[in-house]
C-alpha cells in the first residue's frame, strides 16, 4: 500500500481515548496508521523568523510534522488572503472580500514554504492529499520542485460561480494552479458545475462528462465527494452514560418546553442574524407558543482578529437582546445565546434533547452539524431537521424541511410545521436521513477519494 501524506493548514493529531475527537481527524488518523503516513501542516504557533524546522511527533500511532510561521505569514496568508479574500468570496460575499497585494504575496509565500519543507519528506510512491482553500497552489509548488507523485486536492467550502470568481485578481492563475493535482474533489454537484463553467467559459478547456480534463499532457479528474461524519462514533457519544446524564439535565432545564437548537461557528456565512429574525417572526405569528419553546444558539467565536467577525458578534448580541427584551417573561427567555463550544458528548446530548435542529446557513460547503443532529436522535422519537437549501448537506438530506434562509417567513413556517409534526411523520423523515448519514460517513468519503487518487494514472506528454 502506498504511504499517504495528508496536508492541511492545521494538524489535528489523534488524542488517544478522547471521545470528543472530530470525525475527520479520526478517519484520517486511521488511514495514516494503515499506510504509515504523515500529517503535515502549520502548528498554529509563530516564530520571529521562519526557519523551516519541522516538529515531528507520533500520537496514538500517527506521525505528524508541523512548522511554525512568522507573524507576517499569519497576518497575510491566514487572516489575510485565506480568510479576508477567499473565504468571503467563496461564500458569495464579495462585499466583504478584501483584495490586497500583500495578502496574495503572503499566500504565495506560505504555500512555497509548505512546499520547501514538505518536499524532502516525500517518497516516490507516496499519495499526497491536500486539503482546502488555504493550500490551493501547493500542488503546483510541489510540481515545480520535481514532485511527480499522485496528488489530490479536496475543497471543503463551496466553489463560487464564475461571475463572482472574476472579481478576484489573478483568478485564472489560481484556477490553473489546481491542474497540478490529479484529482480535484468538491462537496457538491453545484460546486463542481460552477468550476466546470469557469474552466470552459473562461479558459476555453473541455471537460468530459466523466469529469476528465486533459491539460499540458496530464489528466485531471473532477469528482463530487461529500464529506460525512463519524456516524457510529457520534451515536456512541449520544448513548454514553455521561451524555445520557447531560441529556436529562438539558430536559430538566427545558422545563417541558420544546427546544430548538443551532450550533454554528460565529461566522457571517452561517445566517445567524437571519435565523434570529425568522425565529422572531415565528414568535410574532404564534403568540400561543410563547413560553412553550426556546432557541438555544451555540456560537463559539472564530477569527477574532478579522473586523467582519467582530461586527457579526456585536450584531447578534444586539438582535438577541432586542428579541429577548420584547418577548421574555420572568419565567421564560426566548433565546439562550451562548458564545462557547462544547465537547462532542455534550453536543450529542443537546441535539437529542432538541425538538428541532436549525441549520440555516446562507452558504455552506457541507455543514456537518446537520448530520450530527440526525445521528444523535432517538429513533423512537426523533426531532425535525430544518435545513437551508444552500447548505451542501441539502443535496443528500432531502427529507429534512428544506428552507430559504433569506426568507424569515419560510423559516418561521418551517418551525411551526416541525413543532406540529406528528411522531409518525418525524420517524418517516428521520429514517432515510439516518440511512444516508450512516452510508456516506466520513470513512466512506475518505476511502472514495483515496481510491480515485490511487487509480489515477497521469498521462505523459
Amino acid at each position: 500500500m502506498s504511504r499517504l501524506i495528508v496536508v492541511s493548514n492545521r494538524v489535528s493529531p489523534p488524542t488517544g481515548g478522547n471521545a470528543n475527537q472530530g470525525g475527520l481527524a479520526v478517519a484520517l488518523a486511521s488511514a495514516l496508521r494503515e499506510s504509515d503516513g504523515i500529517w503535515f501542516g502549520w502548528s498554529g504557533e509563530e516564530v520571529e523568523r521562519f526557519t523551516g524546522e519541522i516538529d515531528y511527533q507520533r500520537n496514538d500511532g500517527v506521525a505528524t510534522a508541523t512548522i511554525d510561521l512568522e507573524p507576517q505569514d499569519t497576518d497575510e496568508y491566514y487572516n489575510g488572503y485565506a480568510n479576508r479574500t477567499l473565504w468571503p468570496l467563496f461564500h458569495y460575499r464579495i462585499d466583504l472580500a478584501e483584495y490586497e497585494r500583500s495578502f496574495a504575496g503572503g499566500y504565495a509565500r506560505v504555500n512555497s514554504r509548505f512546499a520547501d519543507t514538505l518536499r524532502p519528506l516525500i517518497e516516490p510512491d507516496d499519495l499526497i492529499w491536500v486539503h482546502d482553500y488555504h493550500l490551493i497552489p501547493l500542488g503546483l509548488a510541489l510540481r515545480r520542485r520535481e514532485c511527480r507523485n499522485r496528488m489530490g486536492f479536496f475543497l471543503h467550502i463551496p466553489w463560487p460561480p464564475r461571475r463572482l470568481l472574476l472579481t478576484l485578481p489573478s483568478h485564472a492563475a489560481l484556477v490553473k494552479s489546481l491542474f497540478a493535482y490529479d484529482v480535484i474533489g468538491f462537496q457538491t454537484a453545484d460546486s463542481l458545475d460552477a468550476f466546470v463553467d469557469y474552466v470552459q467559459g473562461e479558459l476555453g478547456m473541455f471537460v468530459g462528462s466523466d469529469g476528465i480534463i486533459h491539460v499540458a499532457g496530464r489528466v485531471v479528474k473532477l469528482i463530487t465527494c461529500p464529506i460525512g461524519i463519524d456516524a457510529a462514533g457520534f451515536r456512541r457519544a449520544a448513548d454514553d452514560p455521561a451524555a445520557r446524564a447531560a441529556h436529562e439535565a438539558m430536559l430538566e432545564s427545558a422545563n417541558g418546553r420544546a427546544m430548538l437548537i443551532g450550533v454554528d461557528r460565529l461566522d457571517y456565512s452561517k445566517g445567524l442574524e437571519e435565523r434570529f429574525l425568522a425565529y422572531e417572526r415565528f414568535l410574532a405569528a404564534h403568540p400561543e407558543k410563547h413560553e412553550q419553546v426556546f432557541l438555544l444558539q451555540i456560537a463559539p467565536p472564530s477569527r477574532v482578529e478579522v473586523n467582519s467577525y467582530q461586527e457579526i458578534r456585536a450584531s447578534l448580541e444586539a438582535v438577541s437582546g432586542r428579541i429577548n427584551g420584547a418577548y421574555a417573561s420572568a419565567e421564560w427567555v426566548p433565546i439562550r445565546y451562548v458564545n462557547q463550544g462544547y465537547p462532542r458528548d455534550e453536543l450529542a446530548a443537546m441535539y437529542r434533547a432538541a425538538r428541532i435542529g436549525l441549520v440555516t446557513p446562507l452558504r455552506d460547503g457541507m455543514n456537518l452539524v446537520a448530520k450530527e443532529y440526525v445521528a444523535a436522535q432517538d429513533p423512537d422519537d426523533p426531532g425535525v431537521l430544518i435545513l437551508s437549501r444552500f447548505a451542501g448537506a441539502a443535496e443528500q438530506l432531502r427529507e429534512a424541511l428544506l428552507v430559504n434562509p433569506y426568507s424569515a417567513e419560510d423559516v418561521a413556517d418551517a418551525i411551526a410545521a416541525a413543532l406540529a409534526m406528528p411522531r409518525e411523520e418525524r420517524i418517516a423523515r428521520w429514517l432515510p436521513l439516518m440511512a444516508n448519514v450512516e452510508r456516506e460517513d466520513v470513512t466512506w468519503w475518505m476511502r472514495r477519494f483515496i481510491a480515485e487518487l490511487a487509480d489515477m494514472r497521469r498521462a505523459v506528454a
